[in-house]
């Protein structure tokens, strides 16, 4: 018997329950588009003595992609992930998150301030999770905020922005995140939102990279035409600038 495991929505629990219902004695193919520690781990499971081919080295980077990194602090990253999606001008992306937990968190927090946003991780059902991949690609649903195992295999040419609102911990995760944009020849758009605690991590991706990720400031994202109406609009209307209070914590 033959078995081929793709790691486009099967979750590694999917891939268990599946292989306990095989025989001991098979065949098995399998397919990842990246190669991280735990995919290998899930891979040792099933496999004996396997012949591993690469297709393109882990390190390459699209051309066609622009990347930059932001820094800023820990509580300020839904603010500047805002400002980011609104001085790009993104009519669509894809929102990267570390955590699942996080994935929802950050999906209602960006529908509280308008933006038509749908989350996608491992844990949602195969029906939901068709159904919201099949918005976004309709335009139904503009912001996608998801984890790394959810988003793998996925291809929109059209797709113009990714962000990732966490750094990934394992390198190769970032250029399967940005491999996200800048396809079918077209350009694309990745920023990564780092903090201070993320600098290993930095490091890691500049090193497989060969060279470090452009970094970028909120100023730099705002034309200067954006920069001198909103001057102007603050000495017409000179407001008291004051810190209202959240409850729930940062937004």
């Amino acid at each position: 018997m033959k078995l081929t495991v793709c790691s486009i929505w099967a979750s590694c629990r999917d891939v268990e329950k599946i292989v306990k219902l095989l025989p001991t004695i098979r065949q098995t193919l399998f397919f990842s588009a990246t190669m991280p520690n735990e995919i290998r781990k899930l891979s040792s499971k099933f496999l004996m003595n396997p012949k591993e081919v690469s297709v393109d080295p882990p390190a390459s980077a699209a051309e066609t992609v622009k990347q930059s990194i932001i820094m800023c602090g820990s509580r300020d990253k839904r603010d500047v992930l805002r400002k980011l999606i609104q001085s790009e001008k993104a009519e669509n992306a894809i929102i990267f998150c570390n955590r699942k937990r996080d994935i929802g968190v950050l999906q209602r927090s960006l529908e509280r301030h308008g933006y038509n946003a749908g989350a996608l991780h491992g844990d949602m059902d195969q029906f939901s999770r068709t159904k919201t991949l099949e918005k976004f690609k309709a335009g139904e649903i503009a912001m996608l905020v998801c984890s790394d195992v959810a988003a793998r295999g996925l291809d929109i040419p059209s797709m113009g922005h990714v962000f990732n609102f966490d750094v990934p911990t394992h390198s190769e995760d970032y250029i399967h995140r940005i491999g996200r944009t800048g396809r079918a020849g077209r350009s694309g758009r990745a920023i990564t939102i780092a903090t201070r605690e993320d600098q290993r991590y930095i490091d890691g991706i500049n090193k497989m990279l060969g060279k470090p990720i452009p970094v970028m400031t909120l100023d730099s994202a705002i034309s200067p035409e954006k920069k001198a109406k909103s001057t102007e609009a603050e000495k017409a209307s000179p407001v008291e600038k004051s810190a209202p209070v959240d409850q729930h914590g940062p937004r």
